[in-house]
C-alpha cells in the first residue's frame, strides 16, 4: 500500500484524543443544562422535594449518553 492512500484509519492519536476528550465536555455541558432548567424550576416551583431537577438530570444522562453512541458509530 503507497503511503498516501487511505488504510481507513486516517486518525492520529492526537486528533482522538481531542475527539473524545470534546465528547467529555459535551456531555457536562448537555447535563450542567438540564440539571440548571430543573433547579430553576423547582426553586420557582417552591419544591420541597427536587424532583424536577433529579427527572432532568436523569434525562440530561441519557441524551449525552445516546450523543456518544451515535458520534462513536460515525
Amino acid at each position: 500500500m503507497a503511503k498516501n492512500e487511505p488504510d481507513g484509519n486516517d486518525e492520529s492519536p492526537m486528533n482522538a484524543y481531542v475527539k473524545y476528550s470534546g465528547l467529555g465536555f459535551q456531555m457536562i455541558a448537555v447535563i450542567g443544562v438540564f440539571a440548571f432548567a430543573g433547579y430553576k424550576i423547582d426553586e420557582s416551583a417552591h419544591h420541597q422535594v427536587k424532583w424536577v431537577t433529579a427527572l432532568l438530570s436523569l434525562i440530561g444522562v441519557f441524551i449525552s449518553l445516546y450523543i456518544v453512541i451515535v458520534s462513536l458509530k460515525k
